[in-house]
């Protein structure tokens, strides 16, 4: 199978959502240092190639299961920057109407199966989903992300072993970033990759540089082809670091300082402008429009989400229970 190569204005909408991912988050980081946002804040700084580059190779009817890494996807199919903003200031404009305040999110309507925090636990959801385009003959495709600590888990074996069985359209994608909060992938897996796992249950493995939104978005598409073919699931492994702590409260002093920088190096967003800027694609004028929409875009949100009304205690139960 050949991958479509991206159009200049694909490039150019990479990049857009690599950069309003990251600046949205950096906001986040100022209203949280601020006091504005209660409870944790999780970020997937340096990890933004993954979501992206994942997302852009999904058809518009496909569904995504992302976990609290994966901003750059919710944005790709359609949730707002000011969704995003009144939902981590715990509005009621947000997504989950003030109930939640931080990543615990979703909108099937929009492709978009809310977020469980045990990792992993969407995995088996994600079989379920890609088991209904099955049973109705739909060419649709899954993609469930996880990060590496959630491969140990028992439910990842069991979205794994039951999507190969009945070859379902899912698309496993890992961002490795090299840490299960604290434990290093030294400490939780005796293998290299964690594509290496794939092969136990008779699905491909391929691990790529998580760093660079090219080969994600590539990777992916092949395996969605495959899936669409009827050929099964796959499973996707991005390298990558997690550039933050878990959350804005841990301090990460258990990553070494060295291994940081060796990665900042690396950063996925600097890789793709440089690489916008050889094929010259990009250009100042080109990166300082989209940048300064970019920054008003951040602007807008943050006044709309602080501007929102907090939820009404009246409204608690409704959508909850069947009525």
């Amino acid at each position: 199978m050949e991958v479509q190569q991206p159009t200049p204005d694909e490039l150019l909408n990479i990049y857009y959502f690599l950069k309003l991912t990251r600046g949205l988050e950096q906001r986040v980081i100022t209203l949280y240092r601020q006091g504005k946002i209660v409870g944790g804040v999780y970020l997937g700084t340096g990890e933004e190639a993954i979501a992206v580059g994942s997302a852009v190779a999904l058809e518009p009817d496909d569904v995504i299961a992302p976990t609290h890494r994966d901003l750059g996807a919710n944005l790709i199919k359609g949730i707002t920057p000011k969704e995003y903003m009144a939902q981590y200031l715990a509005k009621q404009t947000g997504l989950t109407r003030g109930r939640d305040g931080n990543v615990h999110f979703g909108d099937i309507t929009r492709g978009i199966v809310g977020f469980i925090s045990p990792m992993a636990d969407l995995l088996p959801v994600a079989a379920g989903v890609g088991l209904t385009f099955k049973l109705r003959r739909e060419r649709r495709v899954v993609a469930a992300f996880f990060g590496d600590g959630a491969s140990s888990r028992g439910d990842f074996h069991e979205a794994m072993n039951l999507a190969a069985v009945l070859k379902l359209p899912v698309i496993f994608i890992c961002h490795n970033n090299q840490y299960a909060y604290s434990t290093p992938l030294s400490r939780q897996m005796a293998i290299e990759h964690v594509a290496d796992r794939a092969k136990a249950y008779g699905m491909p493995g391929v691990s790529v540089d998580g760093n660079d939104v090219l080969a994600v978005r590539a990777a992916v598409s092949l395996a969605a082809a495959r899936a669409r073919a009827g050929e099964g699931p796959s499973l996707v492994e991005g390298k990558t670091m997690r550039m933050r702590g878990h959350s804005e409260n841990d301090d990460a002093s258990y990553v070494p300082p060295t291994l940081i920088e060796e990665w900042r190096k690396r950063d996925p967003i600097d890789r793709f402008v440089t690489y916008l800027e050889d094929q010259k694609i990009l250009d100042d004028a080109s990166a300082k429009a989209i940048d300064d929409r970019i920054a008003r875009e951040i602007e807008e949100a943050v006044l709309f989400a602080e501007s929102s009304p907090p939820p009404d205690a009246k409204n608690l139960l409704d959508g909850v229970y069947a009525s």
